[in-house]
C-alpha cells in the first residue's frame, strides 16, 4: 500500500487525503497548526461556480489604483521594502490582458464546476452537516452605472459556459430579499452558486478520514524535503523525519517557505482577508450577498451570520486591527435596511478572524509536480476560491499521484505557464 504524506490540513490538503485514501493509499496529513484552522476556517464560505473571472483583467489596475491611495481601503498594500511583492504586482500587470484573463476563466471554470460536484459528493457519501445551501448568491450594486455594466460579462459568462446570473432591478430587490434597503440600483442573482459553514464542513472532512484511517498530526510543521535521484523520501518537520512515497503541499500561503526544497521559485503572495462571526440577527438575509463596489461579503447561516472579504498585502503579519474589521461593517451600512443590527457586531461577535489567501499573479493555482521531484505534487495558490475549488483540486491531486487519467485538463495549471 503506497503512503502518502499530505502538508497541509486546509480543504485542498484534506479533500487530497480524501481522495487518496478512497483509493487504497495509506495517508498522513500533518499541518503546522491546527487542522483546517487557516484560511479554510471562518471565510464567507461560498462555493461560486460564479467566480470565473481572475483579479488580474483589463481595467483592474485603473480600478485599483485609487483604492491604494485611499487611507483605510478595502484594498490595501502595507507599505515596506518586499521585492517579491514588487515582482508579484508586475507580473500581475503583464497579465491583465483580455486573452489571458479568457484563457483562466475556461481554467477556472473546469475547477469550479469541478469543486462543486466533489462537495456534493463528500456530503452525501460522509453525511456532513456543513449548511450546505445551493439558493444562489446576489451581487448587489449601490451605482446604476456599475449595475448596468455587469450585464456585458454577464453574456460572456452564458455564452461560454451556458449560464448567467438573473438582472433583479431595484424595485424588486427589496421585495426579493428584504433586508436590503430602498433605492439600490440591483443585483445579479447566480442561482448557480450555493455556500457553508467552512468550520462544520471541515470538522465533517476530518470525522471521516479519521473514520478511512488517516493519520493527522497537527502542530506539526514542513522544514524541508529531501530525497536521491529526482524522488523525495522524506519530509522533515519540528517533531522529526516522515518518509512517504510521494507527497502533496498544500500549504497555500506558505508553500514559498518551502521553495529551496522544491527546486523552484512560486510567485505566490499572502492576501489577507476578514471575517466576523456573529448571532443571526433579527433581520437575517435570505441569500448569500456580494457588495463589489465595497468588496464586503454577507453569508447568513442557520447557525449565524458573517461579514467578510476585503483584501490587504501586509506579508505574514497576524494582527486584527480593528479598522479593517470596521471596514466590513462599514461596507454593509450602505445596503442593510437594519444597518445597527451589524453595528452591534463589535459586541456580539463571536470570532474575528483573518486568513491569507495563496494569491498569485496570473488568478491560477498551480497543480503539477515539482520539478525537482516526480513524486511531489504542489497544489497551491487558490486565490479568493480556495473553498470553492479545494474539493474538486484535491479529487485532481489524488488522479495525478496515481497516474490515473484526470477528470478535467490540468494543463492550464502547469508551473512553467506562460503567465507566471
Amino acid at each position: 500500500m503506497p503512503h502518502a504524506l499530505i502538508l497541509g490540513s486546509g480543504v485542498v490538503g484534506a479533500s487530497s487525503a480524501y481522495y487518496l485514501a478512497q483509493k487504497g493509499w495509506r495517508v498522513t496529513l500533518i499541518d503546522r497548526a491546527a487542522f483546517g484552522r487557516g484560511s479554510s476556517h471562518a471565510n464567507c464560505g461560498y462555493v461560486c461556480p460564479s467566480h470565473v473571472f481572475p483579479l488580474c483583467k483589463p481595467g483592474a489596475i485603473a480600478s485599483t489604483l485609487p483604492l491604494i491611495l485611499r487611507k483605510n481601503a478595502p484594498f490595501a498594500i502595507r507599505p515596506r521594502l518586499d521585492f517579491s511583492l514588487f515582482s508579484f504586482f508586475t507580473q500581475f500587470a503583464r497579465n491583465c490582458r483580455e486573452d489571458l484573463a479568457t484563457e483562466t476563466s475556461y481554467a477556472l471554470h473546469d475547477l469550479l464546476q469541478s469543486g462543486k460536484r466533489c462537495y456534493e459528493e463528500i456530503i452525501a457519501a460522509e453525511k456532513i452537516d456543513c449548511e450546505y445551501t445551493a439558493l444562489g448568491c446576489l451581487f448587489v450594486y449601490l451605482n446604476h452605472h456599475h449595475f448596468d455594466a455587469f450585464a456585458a460579462t454577464n453574456d460572456i459568462i452564458r455564452e461560454r459556459f451556458g449560464f448567467g446570473a438573473v438582472r433583479v432591478d431595484g424595485r424588486e430587490l427589496a421585495a426579493m430579499e428584504p433586508t436590503l434597503r430602498d433605492g439600490l440600483a440591483g443585483a445579479w442573482l447566480f442561482r448557480e452558486d450555493a455556500h457553508i459553514r467552512p468550520d462544520q464542513f471541515m470538522a465533517g472532512l476530518r470525522t471521516a478520514l479519521e473514520r478511512k484511517g488517516v493519520t493527522i498530526r497537527e502542530h506539526c510543521e514542513a522544514i524541508a524535503i529531501s530525497g536521491n535521484a529526482r524522488a523525495a523520501t522524506t519530509v522533515e518537520t519540528t517533531h522529526g523525519p516522515i518518509r512517504a512515497d510521494a507527497f502533496v503541499v498544500a500549504t497555500g500561503a506558505w508553500t514559498p517557505l518551502l521553495e529551496g526544497s522544491l527546486g523552484i521559485r512560486l510567485p505566490i503572495q499572502p492576501g489577507k482577508g476578514y471575517s466576523l462571526t456573529m448571532p443571526r440577527p433579527a433581520h437575517c438575509p435570505t441569500y448569500p450577498m456580494v457588495f463589489e463596489e465595497h468588496r464586503v461579503a454577507i453569508t447568513p447561516f442557520r447557525t449565524g451570520y458573517r461579514l467578510g472579504s476585503t483584501m490587504e498585502f501586509a506579508g505574514y503579519d497576524d494582527s486584527i486591527p480593528p479598522q479593517r474589521l470596521q471596514l466590513l461593517r462599514d461596507g454593509a451600512r450602505h445596503y442593510l435596511r437594519h444597518p445597527d443590527e451589524v453595528a452591534q457586531a463589535n459586541g456580539q461577535s463571536t470570532e474575528s478572524w483573518y486568513g491569507w489567501r495563496p494569491m498569485t499573479p496570473d488568478g491560477r493555482p498551480f497543480i503539477d509536480f515539482a520539478p525537482k521531484f516526480r513524486n511531489v505534487l504542489i497544489a497551491a495558490g487558490h486565490n479568493m476560491i480556495g473553498m470553492s475549488t479545494g474539493p474538486g483540486t484535491g479529487k485532481l491531486a489524488a488522479e495525478m499521484l496515481a497516474g490515473e487519467d484526470p477528470h478535467f485538463d490540468p494543463t492550464p495549471f502547469r508551473i512553467s505557464r506562460e503567465s507566471v
